[in-house]
């Protein structure tokens, strides 16, 4: 698991006072990149090399009403990984207390910049790999 901190931004909240649901899905976002990021893989880079990666499922329980300046935390594991997509799932927990406020789910596939489904080369296949396949090792001990 990866795990990223932030804080509710007032911009974030809606009439009620609590996180719009829309932003959940930009947290699960920064989770994906942050995953990226620790496995040594640049979104930028990946870019420039020719590759997206859209959603093509995603989906978002929500359990608990963030509000403005809560602290939380956005918990990112891959649950599925191949040289043409990535399944992860998300948990975003409030600090302090570790309350869940949100649970998910996406499925990416990885695209040329035209929008037709590629596979990874090895370069940028195995260090992801490394890092599921380190991450897999310490759920299955």
């Amino acid at each position: 698991m990866i795990a990223i901190s932030d804080r509710v931004r007032f911009v974030e909240t809606d009439l009620m006072g609590v996180v719009h649901h829309a932003n959940y899905l930009r947290w699960f976002e920064m989770g994906r990149v942050a995953y990226l990021r620790a496995a040594g893989v640049e979104l930028n880079e990946l870019m420039a090399a020719g590759y997206i990666f859209p959603i093509t499922e995603v989906q978002c329980k929500y359990k608990n009403s963030a509000k403005f300046d809560d602290e939380f935390e956005i918990q990112t594991t891959m649950l599925a990984f191949s040289k043409a997509k990535m399944n992860f799932s998300y948990a975003v927990v409030r600090k302090g207390d570790g309350l869940v406020l949100a649970e998910g789910k996406t499925q990416n596939v990885f695209t040329n910049m035209a929008g037709k489904i590629t596979r990874l080369t090895d370069e940028y296949y195995n260090k992801i790999a490394s890092l599921y396949d380190q991450e897999r090792s310490v759920t299955t001990k």
